[in-house]
């Protein structure tokens, strides 16, 4: 999430508490999550395990629960509770706001058509000659292209399911606010009935020309690129990178963290637990070269010829 302006380090440090230490003369341009933080970006960290992940990061400022030794060009913000001081960060500088309407926000492009029941939020964009069915839901800050379809049923911008873990607390879970958005290029059409969580802090990403079918769901902080193809039932987990030109056949599922490569194809109900390199076929779970998994199947077949065999002979 970037501030609407560059924010002094001091005047966040007063707003949640911290100690500075390091440079106490700059400005923040926004917070951000480790996976894409970028310099100049607050990100926050509550656990050893990250400590030195969050320092050797493009992260400027680093809202820490431990005084550690400053990297030249970094500030620490020390407070008892990380998570909580980027709760509060967000919630001042992103607030909750209610709409009171069906349609809350005036740039709409030209030539394009909202049909009788879609809901569309507060500080959303959407291009020229878009088609948006009914009952879709856009929610605050999202950014459509020109000339996209959305169709019947489907969500933009839904909360991203991401929560900070804490086993000592009554409640383990608590959720991180979203304060990322959904940004969706040019020439894209997506089915019905799917859903598009928005980045934790940045953006989950459309690329131009790609094409969902329905019943697709899209997990936080995912950026696809130009021209692919995704067919229905498939979920894909957060911070997912899909490369250019990528086929996704129906019923597959990709873990989170990973990279799908260039001209990839996976076929149906693909699993996807690692890295895969472009311009190759998978099939399975975990996912494999389409062409070993046939041929081990062929060999999964003789095996009862096989036996018989060895059997006549002892």
């Amino acid at each position: 999430m970037n501030f609407p302006s560059p924010v002094d380090i001091t005047e966040i440090a007063t707003l949640i508490n911290a100690t500075l230490v390091g440079d106490n003369r700059s400005a923040a341009k926004g917070i951000n999550e480790l996976n894409r933080v970028e310099v100049g970006d607050l990100a926050f960290v509550d656990h050893p395990k990250y400590y030195d992940k969050s320092i050797n990061s493009k992260a400027t400022f680093i809202i820490i629960n431990k005084g550690v030794k400053v990297p030249e060009g970094k500030t620490l913000l020390i407070t008892e509770n990380p998570f909580e001081a980027y709760c509060k960060i967000v919630a001042h500088y992103q607030p909750f706001t209610k709409a009171l309407k069906a349609i809350n926000s005036d740039n709409i492009g030209e030539n394009t058509f909202i049909f009788p029941t879609a809901f569309i939020g507060n500080n959303v964009t959407i291009g020229s000659n878009c088609i948006i069915h009914p009952h879709v839901t856009i929610m605050d800050h999202c950014i459509i292209g020109n000339n996209v379809v959305i169709q019947a049923g489907t969500v933009i911008g839904s909360d991203a399911f991401y929560y900070n873990t804490k086993k000592e607390r009554e409640v383990w879970y608590k959720k991180m606010p979203s304060c990322g958005r959904v940004v969706i290029d040019d020439d894209v059409e997506i089915g019905a009935g799917c859903t598009i969580d928005r980045g934790v802090t940045h953006d989950t990403r459309i690329g131009k020309g790609t094409r969902f079918d329905n019943l697709i769901h899209i997990g936080h902080d995912t950026v696809f690129g130009k021209n692919c193809l995704v067919a229905a039932n498939v979920v894909i987990a957060g911070y997912v990178n899909i490369k250019d030109a990528v086929t996704i056949w129906g019923g597959c599922i990709i873990n989170k963290t990973l990279t799908i490569g260039e001209n990839a194809v996976l076929l149906g109900r693909t699993g996807v637990g690692g890295d895969l390199e472009g311009n190759k076929t998978y099939w399975g779970a975990p996912a494999q070269e389409a062409s070993a998994v046939k041929r081990d199947l062929i060999w999964m077949k003789r095996i009862p010829q096989l036996w018989e065999k060895v059997m006549k002979k002892s």
